[in-house]
Order: structure tokens, then C-alpha cells, then sequence
């Protein structure tokens, strides 16, 4: 049996270190694929593609049953007893489960295709495209069980190589293509690059744990078990991916494709390169706080740690993203951009108030409470279009921004309130007073963006980080230091 570590502050910024610094390396790899492809595409090629991406994930977070995510919670429990049989036994049945929900979603995006077609580009001539993109859907769910298995099973290493090799991978297969073909490749590109991500994943897995893959009855019906919380992730999945989808709709019939690869932009920029801290929520946190069998005492520090560690490394991440911002945008991707920056520096505030509501929500996951967790999911999704659509048409791109960062801020408290009246979830006075600190630097450094002159922009946006930084640092020693008394 592993030995339980959900209340190690140490642990928490060890595992969000691995995956941050994993997932810098992927952005790096990340940032010269998206050059090129900016460059190569545009952004009206950066937004056909981000129609198909977000189709395909609405399609599989709809198709694959949340069985991906609500079987890291099962083969978790099995993994901490250390009964080997029953883990491996686990892992048959989740296969089976992946197995039949791979060829349902593949099938239903083929069927779909042209009313996809007809809702994301407001025509029904990409409905070739769509069909071809249907193994796509396939090959995302089998990747997906596969990590499930990696992250259950504590296989942290690995699946931070799997990472890693993923990204280089993606990035191999898809410039050359763009490069040759232009927005003509996309298609192809996106289906290579799926076969590349899992071929990886499950090159670890099935090292670790051999397929064994005979379709039974019997399985089947077991696999049901993963149904429960299952449906709560398919509920998460449809708002998340649904949301994204139905804004790159709005955008693309409200005004054109290439404003929906602005909005493309900012959001792989906000909530891919600037989110790289949450990246460890999903891998260690979950499984953790999964681990915690009751409410009280020990959960409540579980959370609070999580939050505080998170907003250490969010807030000075968060602020120094604002200040970087009108160098980085054009250099990451081209001067076409430029008109995304004031929503970009806007919707960056949401990052703080991500930093707490997430680790909250994930109480409820933890739990099994899938109720709660639909209803959380439902205000959230309904909450975030409502705000970007109504910040568009009144003030356009930074409408947008202001409209994202104001629905996160309005889902924090509700999160929180939710979380509070299920499971008795109290705050610690400690993580509000350096939560609000971070927070007011965050709104200054914005503040600082109106700031007309380039060597007081400098002067003052350096004079925020450096405070920032210093609470941050601060606050991880005396945390750090409780731990060693």
C-alpha cells in the first residue's frame, strides 16, 4: 500500500513542479509549432482548425461515457490496496469500456458529419472533412483510458515522457504537412497527429500493463460501475467542450473565421501556456484527494494547501504574463494578431480566480457527488457563453476577455458556497490573506496596461512582479517550514 501524503504541502509543489516544468517543455515545443503554423496558416487557418478541434473534443467528451476519468478514481482505490489482481481486473474492464466507446463515438461523429458541418461553418461543403476526421475521435478516446491507467497507477514519470514525446511527435507531423499543403493539410494533419499521441500513450501502458483485451458480457456489464461518476464527466465534457464549440460557432457566424483564431489565440494562450500550474490538479491532486475517504479536517487542508500552492505560482505567473504580453503575442505568433492583446491581457486575471475554484470543485469529483458536480458544470457552461457573447456584442474582443474573466469570478464563489453547504468546506483565514494580496497585484499589473509610457509600463509592471513574487516566495518558505518543525 502507497503511503498517504494528501496533506504535504512539500508533495503538492513537487508533483505541480514535474508537470509545470513538463508542460513548459511542451509549450516550448508547443510555442515553435504554433509559430509555424501562424505563420503558415494564419488566422484564418488557426480557426478552421480550432472548429475542429472543438467539434472532435465535443464529441468525445459526449461519446466516451466519462469513463476515462471517473476510472482514475476506481483504479485508484484498487492501486492504494495493493491487491495486483484486482487492479489488473479493473484495467481489463476500463479497455473493454474504451474498446466499445472508441467505435460508438467514431461512428456517431461519421453520421454527424454534416450537420457538424452545417452548425460550425454555417455550410454543409466540410462534411467530407468531418467524415474524415471521425478516427480522430476513435483515437482520442483509446489515448485518453490509456492516461487514465498511467495516472492511476501513480506512473507519474512516465506519463511526464509520454508528454514530452507527444508534443515532439505533433510537432514532426504537423508543419511539414501545413508546409507543403497549406490549410489544404489541416485534416490530415490532425488525423496523423492523433495517431501519433496514442501510439505514445499506450506504448507505456501496455508496457506496464499487457493487453488482455477478449470481449466479454460479463465487463461489460461491470464496466457500468464507472457510469455513475462517469456521467458527471460526460456532463463536464459536453459543457466544456460544448461551450468552446458553441463560442467558435457564435464567433464564426457573428462575425468571421478569422476572429474565431483570434479568440483561438487567447484562449491556447490563457488556458494552455499561462494554465501550465494546473496541469498537476488532474494527474496528482485528484487521485489524492480521491484517496481522503471522508469530510473534515483532512479534506479542508487537502483543498487549502492545493489552493495556496497553486495561487504561489499562479499570481507571479499571471503578472509577468500580463507585462510580457505585447512582445510575446507577436513573437509567438505573427503581427495578425495583434487585435486579440487587449482581450488577452483582460481574460489573463481569470488565472487567479481558476487558482481557487478548481481545487474546489474537485471535492465534489472526489466524492462521487455527481449531482453537485452537474449542477457546478451546467451554471458554469451556461454562465462563461452567456458573458462572452454579451461582452462581444457590447465591446467586441476585450469584451470577450472582460466577459471570461467575469464568469470565472462569479463561478469562484458559487464553487465555493456549493462546496461549503455539501461537504462543510471552510476557507482557511491564512489562504484568504495571502489569496487577496496576489489577487490586488494581478489588478494592478492590468492597471498598469493603460499606462501610456513604455518606460513606466516597464518600471511599474517589473515594481508589481517583483512584490508579487516576493509574497509568493514568502509564503511557500513559512508553509514549507511548518512541515519541517
Amino acid at each position: 500500500m502507497m503511503k498517504n501524503n494528501n496533506g504535504s504541502y512539500s508533495h503538492i509543489l513537487k508533483y505541480t513542479s514535474l508537470f509545470g516544468g513538463v508542460q513548459m517543455l511542451n509549450i516550448l515545443i508547443g510555442l515553435i509549432r504554433n509559430k509555424l503554423v501562424a505563420l503558415l496558416l494564419g488566422p484564418l487557418g488557426m480557426g478552421i482548425v480550432a472548429l475542429y478541434t472543438s467539434t472532435i473534443n465535443f464529441i468525445v467528451n459526449t461519446s466516451n461515457l466519462g469513463i476515462h476519468a471517473s476510472a482514475v478514481k476506481e483504479l485508484s482505490q484498487a492501486f492504494e490496496t495493493g491487491d495486483t489482481d484486482l487492479l489488473n481486473h479493473k484495467i481489463h474492464v476500463l479497455r473493454h469500456w474504451t474498446c466499445i466507446t472508441s467505435l460508438l463515438g467514431m461512428m456517431a461523429f461519421a453520421c454527424l458529419s454534416p450537420l457538424l458541418s452545417r452548425w460550425t461553418f454555417a455550410t454543409y461543403d466540410y462534411t467530407i472533412q468531418f467524415i474524415c476526421l471521425a478516427p480522430v475521435v476513435a483515437l482520442t478516446i483509446i489515448a485518453l483510458g490509456e492516461t487514465a491507467i498511467l495516472k492511476a497507477t501513480r506512473l507519474l514519470r512516465q506519463l511526464a515522457i509520454v508528454s514530452v514525446c507527444g508534443a515532439v511527435g505533433v510537432l514532426a507531423v504537423s508543419v511539414p504537412i501545413y508546409w507543403i499543403y497549406g490549410c489544404d493539410g489541416i485534416v490530415a494533419s490532425l488525423v496523423l497527429m492523433a495517431v501519433v499521441q496514442a501510439l505514445t500513450v499506450t506504448a507505456y501502458s501496455l508496457r506496464r500493463y499487457p493487453l488482455s483485451l477478449a470481449i466479454s458480457k460479463a465487463c461489460v456489464h461491470e464496466g457500468r460501475a464507472f457510469l455513475g461518476l462517469g456521467i458527471a464527466f460526460v456532463v463536464s465534457g459536453i459543457m466544456g467542450s460544448g461551450v468552446e464549440m458553441a463560442i467558435r460557432a457564435y464567433l464564426s457566424n457573428a462575425a468571421d473565421i478569422a476572429t474565431v483564431g483570434l479568440y483561438n489565440a487567447v484562449y491556447a494562450m490563457v488556458f494552455t501556456y499561462a494554465g501550465i500550474v494546473f496541469t498537476a490538479m488532474d494527474t496528482d491532486y485528484f487521485p489524492r484527494l480521491s484517496g481522503i475517504s471522508s469530510n473534515g479536517s483532512e479534506l479542508n487542508d487537502a483543498v487549502n494547501r492545493q489552493i495556496g500552492a497553486t495561487m504561489a505560482i499562479v499570481s507571479p505567473l499571471a503578472v509577468l504574463f500580463i507585462l510580457c504580453m505585447p512582445v510575446l503575442l507577436p513573437l509567438l505568433y505573427s503581427g495578425k494578431f495583434a487585435a486579440a492583446l487587449p482581450m488577452l491581457q483582460v481574460a489573463a486575471l481569470s488565472m487567479y480566480c481558476r487558482g481557487v475554484y478548481l481545487p474546489i470543485e474537485y471535492v465534489a469529483l472526489s466524492r462521487g457527488d455527481s449531482k453537485t458536480f452537474i449542477v457546478v458544470e451546467v451554471f458554469s457552461g451556461v454562465l462563461l457563453v452567456s458573458f462572452v457573447v454579451l461582452g462581444f456584442e457590447t465591446l467586441g474582443l476585450k469584451g470577450m476577455g472582460i466577459g471570461i474573466t467575469a464568469a470565472y469570478f462569479v463561478e469562484m464563489f458559487f464553487a465555493w458556497a456549493v462546496c461549503r453547504m455539501r461537504y462543510g468546506y471552510m476557507m482557511s483565514g491564512t489562504i484568504i490573506k495571502t489569496t487577496i494580496p496576489h489577487m490586488i497585484c494581478g489588478l494592478c499589473m492590468y492597471a498598469i496596461t493603460n499606462v501610456g509610457n513604455t518606460l513606466w509600463y516597464c518600471l511599474l509592471g517589473v515594481m508589481v512582479f517583483v512584490i508579487d513574487a516576493f509574497l509568493s516566495i514568502s509564503s511557500i518558505r513559512e508553509n514549507v517550514g511548518k512541515l519541517k518543525r
